[in-house]
């Protein structure tokens, strides 16, 4: 029911009492919310309790720990805080003013200031903000975004209009009648909530760790600290420092880091080709999906029209009757684009005496040359007896996913129409569409196409990118038969949301690993609900705040890069990850060792740092950025901890025979510690050679550079990392045990290879 005059609208103060337009925005974060969900994690927590502790004793170079934590949190935050920018900027590009009647006159006024009843002045080009009624006037609307279907809709006095779509021509004036939460956008909208983090493989093998590590060391530590403090009656300071650097190395701080610091670097140069990561793990996931579901429009196509053929039946040229014709429409659909164009270059001298706009319920525009009117459009709709032959041919076209137009003219002493030929236009596909995917095609990844438009049209377009299967239409599919069709059809038309958002659970259900592209807000609940979700920059603002990646020039050719650097860096962290779990497994065996065998832990917090640093962390960092485009294989967590095993066990038998040989040898502390770390390291150094081969030019230099640097540290900043100068008989045990190393770690190794292989 109407209840606001269109001429007049409200009145100021009437709009000032009524309900406004305003929507509560819960898609993207805030930056408070950014900081302390990156700052105050459970492994930061921890983190800065061992250090406060160390600060505690005042042996501050033993915080140096505190550096990787510190990294790994400011990563977090920059990375988040650059996504929120650039969405932010995007939406205030996309920010647009709405023209309302108010106290009987035009008025601009801020989208969020639109109040229920007010009267919309609605023109080609704008987007409607609110749901209502057409009160005066009659438009053309596009629902792509929210329907998918890239039909325009005609809209006249008492039709329903819906927030998000956009005015295609015409102009007309519309009631509000929802704003808010209440309308039909904001209803979607709710599905895009940045509540959800997506799947990743990595980061859950991540956490379980860290998890694992974090609940261990704290009953550990406890009982460590009271054994030394109460039992052996060691000074507070030192039992404190023994005990955390126990804590320390079992935490593998140094794999987090790396983590971050491998999907933020990968998420850098995804960036040069103006790609926005906003869920850095997605990188990961994108490795792994088996299954990519593409919307036709931006996405195999460029969401234009072209004209591809004019079939002339008379002996009069076509093209300046279509130019001096839409010289004169002001129809600016996608049909009217590409016939400009592929006139553009024609002689207009003449214009128009009359016109009559493309309308849906004639499907035909005219315009009026002196005695004779051309006609454009639909040919059934032009002509009341058609011809088989010209229908038959229709038919053939529209098979190719071709629009055909008919162009007729007629004279004043003409009884009816006389054709003068057929325009066949066609959805403009990208260049690189067929490549691309055909390289997914090629990595076993399945394409599945979804579309709002006809299946037939979506099909054809399919072909010609290089996507053939059967394809059907899902109007008057049930949910209950998703499941079963997505297995049995490559290409879907007619596709609500709701059944997009079904039809990606169903590949998930079945174990697949689903990316969805879409520019929509059509898009966003099956966006939502995708492993790894793409979005293009030019798309509705919805969609681009739910994805994980966007695509900000709408480049699709840039797919193949994404899914080449998400393989690498899970390559590269997988090897490497290995590395840092040798520190981890045997910081665990000796923590035990030392509670239940020995006085004190053999180590210092800083002499870890230096096995971490040098034998573990700069070595994996450099690998971790090698080209390797692999497809990713194999249970992450299974494979690396398989691989740190051998080093581990290496590194805890050398500390434990040390121990045992201490009862044959007059060995102080700092020298048991000093050939503790020497040993360690050693075997960190073997570990990452088996890590590095097959070696290359780089990985040489890497290793032999590591060696070195390590073998300076421990003869000449002996007092910066607590070390000692050992006699003659304590270095021949240490040579002694060191030539066994490599024995013992790849006789482990090949045992291993052995039972996986």
């Amino acid at each position: 029911m109407n209840n606001t005059d269109p001429k007049q609208g409200l009145t100021t103060e009437e709009a000032r009492k009524r309900e406004k337009n305003k929507i509560k925005d819960e898609s993207s974060r805030s930056y408070k919310a950014i900081f302390l969900q990156n700052t105050f994690t459970f492994f930061n927590i921890v983190n800065f309790a061992l250090a406060a502790l160390v600060f505690m004793t005042g042996s501050y170079r033993n915080m140096l720990f505190l550096g990787v934590v510190l990294s790994n949190m400011v990563i977090g935050i920059v990375q988040e805080v650059r996504s929120k920018q650039v969405l932010d900027k995007l939406a205030l590009i996309h920010q647009e003013l709405a023209c309302v009647i108010r106290d009987g006159r035009e008025q601009k006024i801020a989208m969020e200031d639109i109040a229920k009843g007010d009267i919309l002045v609605l023109r080609a080009g704008d987007q409607i903000p609110c749901d209502g009624t057409i009160v005066q006037g009659m438009v053309e609307c596009s629902e792509a975004m929210l329907t998918g279907e890239s039909d325009s809709i005609e809209k006249q006095e008492g039709a329903t209009v819906l927030s998000g779509s956009f005015v295609i021509a015409g102009q007309a004036r519309m009631e509000v009648h929802k704003v808010g939460d209440q309308t039909y956008i904001s209803t979607i909208l709710k599905e895009a909530k940045r509540d959800k983090r997506y799947p990743s493989q990595l980061r859950e093998s991540l956490q379980k760790i860290i998890k694992f590590c974090t609940y261990s060391i704290i009953p550990l530590g406890l009982c460590l600290f009271a054994k030394q403090y109460f039992f052996n009656h060691d000074p507070w300071n030192e039992s404190i420092l023994s005990t955390v650097a126990a804590l320390i190395g079992m935490i593998p701080e140094g794999l987090v880091i790396l983590t971050s610091i491998a999907l933020a670097v990968a998420s850098i140069k995804l960036a040069r080709r103006q790609v926005l990561v906003q869920e850095l793990y997605c990188i990961e996931t994108l490795a792994r999906v088996d299954v990519l579901c593409c919307d036709k429009t931006g996405t195999l196509t460029q969401g234009a029209m072209k004209v591809v053929d004019v079939e002339s039946f008379s002996n009069q040229k076509i093209e300046p009757v279509l130019a001096k014709m839409y010289a004169s429409l002001p129809d600016d659909n996608a049909t009217a684009k590409a016939i400009r164009a592929y006139t553009q270059n024609e002689w207009v001298h003449e214009k128009a005496d009359s016109v009559v706009p493309f309308q849906s319920a004639t499907k035909r525009c005219e315009a009026t040359f002196g005695d004779t009117t051309y006609l454009c459009g639909a040919y059934s709709f032009i002509f009341d007896v058609p011809d088989p032959a010209i229908v038959a041919q229709i038919a053939a076209a529209a098979r190719k996913g071709r629009r055909v137009l008919a162009l007729a003219e007629q004279k004043k002493d003409m009884e009816k129409p006389r054709l003068l030929g057929l325009i066949l236009i066609q959805d403009v596909l990208r260049p690189d569409a067929r490549e691309i995917l055909s390289y997914f095609q090629t990595q076993d990844v399945n394409i599945k196409i979804i579309s709002g438009d006809d299946p037939v049209t979506v099909a054809a377009i399919a072909k010609e990118a290089g996507v053939e299967g059967a394809f059907i239409d899902m109007m008057s599919v049930s949910n209950a038969d998703i499941p079963d069709l997505m297995e049995r059809y490559a290409i879907f038309g007619r596709v609500d949301p709701q059944q997009k958002k079904e039809m990606v659970l169903a590949l998930k259900n079945k174990g697949h690993t689903v990316a969805m592209t879409g520019d929509g807000v059509n898009d966003v609940m099956a966006l939502k609900e995708a492993d790894c979700s793409i979005a293009m920059g030019s798309g509705a603002q919805a969609a681009r705040n739910i994805a994980s990646l966007v695509l900000l020039e709408d480049q699709f050719e840039a797919m193949p890069a994404i899914l080449r650097q998400g393989r690498c860096v899970i390559n590269n962290i997988q090897r490497t990850a290995s590395l840092f779990l040798v520190k981890t497994m045997f910081s665990f065996a000796l923590s035990f060792l030392t509670l239940f065998f020995w006085t004190e832990y053999p180590f210092q917090p800083i002499q870890l740092t230096l096995i971490s640093s040098l034998a573990i962390g700069f070595p994996s960092f450099v690998l971790t950025l090698e080209p390797d485009a692999k497809r990713v294989k194999g249970n992450f967590l299974r494979t690396v901890l398989s691989k740190a095993f051998p080093g581990a066990l290496c590194v805890t038998l050398c500390v434990v025979l040390t121990a045992v040989l201490r009862r044959f040898f007059a060995m102080s502390d700092e020298q048991f510690s000093t050939i503790c770390t020497i040993l360690a390291g050693i075997c960190a150094l073997c570990v990452l050679y088996k890590t590095c081969w097959p070696f290359t030019t780089l990985r040489k230099v890497l290793w032999v550079a590591m060696c070195v640097v390590f073998g300076c540290c421990v003869v000449f900043l002996k007092p910066v990392f607590f070390l000692t100068l050992l006699p003659f008989d304590l270095l021949l045990v240490c040579l002694a045990e060191s030539v066994l190393i490599p024995f013992i770690l790849f006789a482990a190794y090949k045992q291993i290879e052995r039972r996986y292989k």
